[in-house]
Parts: structure tokens; sequence; C-alpha cells
């Protein structure tokens, strides 16, 4: 090309080597403020959700393995002790992973046609964390628990 020399130090392999370098360093870096930004989010979600109301302990059933072997299919079953009647049911539940690129996984909405409040799937965790389940009945109580997952290999956060 016109105006360059081409005897120059640095080659495109050394340029796109330094770039990656460069890419490593500043993803490294970012790591910890991530989780806490993605905590954040999943507070906020959540404080949203009670709007002031308390959350209680109690009726659900979270149902994690202890240890994942992979991060991209951890199975996950959820029940809400309920007598699922029009004046007592569960009306959702919420699934957040706290250290997730996107901490709310899951919502399920119920009714009292559904008989009964339980969901099983298979969720992606980013890495070993704490996964939650909030659920809402109809009187607008608010009910809670969570599991620590440990992931082995990959999940959904690179």
């Amino acid at each position: 090309m016109p105006g360059f020399a081409h005897d120059s130090s640095i080659g495109r392999r050394d340029m796109l080597v330094v770039t990656g370098i460069g890419l490593v360093l500043t993803t490294a870096g970012l790591g910890l403020p991530r989780a806490r930004a993605d905590l954040a989010a999943m507070q906020a979600r959540l404080d949203e959700l009670a709007a002031g109301r308390a959350l209680q302990a109690g009726r659900i059933m979270l149902d994690l393995p202890e240890v994942a072997e992979n991060g991209a299919t951890v199975p996950l079953a959820v029940e809400i002790e309920s007598p699922m009647t029009g004046d007592n049911h569960v009306k959702a539940l919420y699934l957040f992973a706290e250290r997730n690129p996107h901490p709310e996984v899951a919502s399920f909405h119920f009714t009292p046609r559904s008989g009964r409040a339980m969901v099983a799937t298979r969720i992606r965790l980013a890495e070993s964390q704490r996964v939650h389940a909030l659920a809402e009945m109809s009187d607008g109580s608010l009910f809670t628990v969570a599991r620590e997952v440990q992931v082995t290999i990959g999940g959904c956060g690179g």
C-alpha cells in the first residue's frame, strides 16, 4: 500500500497475538464486576416481585443436583405445597440463577385448574452458584428457597 513501510517490526500475526491478549485480560477483569451486576439485577427483580411483602421459607421443594457434570443442562424440579383451590393456589413460580448473565431463568404461571404446582425442566448455569425459587400464592404471600449447585464444566456464560 502506498505510504506504508513494509519493514514494520509488528506484523499481522503479532498484532493478532497482542489483540488476543488484550481481550483475555479485559474479559478476565470483568468476571467479578459482572457477577456483582448479575446479583444486583437479581435482587432488583426480587424486590420488584416482592413489592414490600415479606419472603417466607417453606412450602417449596427445590430438587437440584449438588454437583452438575454439565452446566449446559442441569435438571431441576420444583413442587410447591398447595391445595390448588380457587381460594388457595400458587399463582406464579420464578427461578433465578444468581451468577448467570440473565439471572431470571424461568417463570411459570398456575391456576387452580393446574391441579398441582409442579415443574420439571433443565436449566443452564454459567458457573457454580445458588439457584433460587420464588412462589407467589393467591393470597399474596411469597415463599422462597435456594440451593447451591457446583458446576464442573462449561455452562452458558463462556
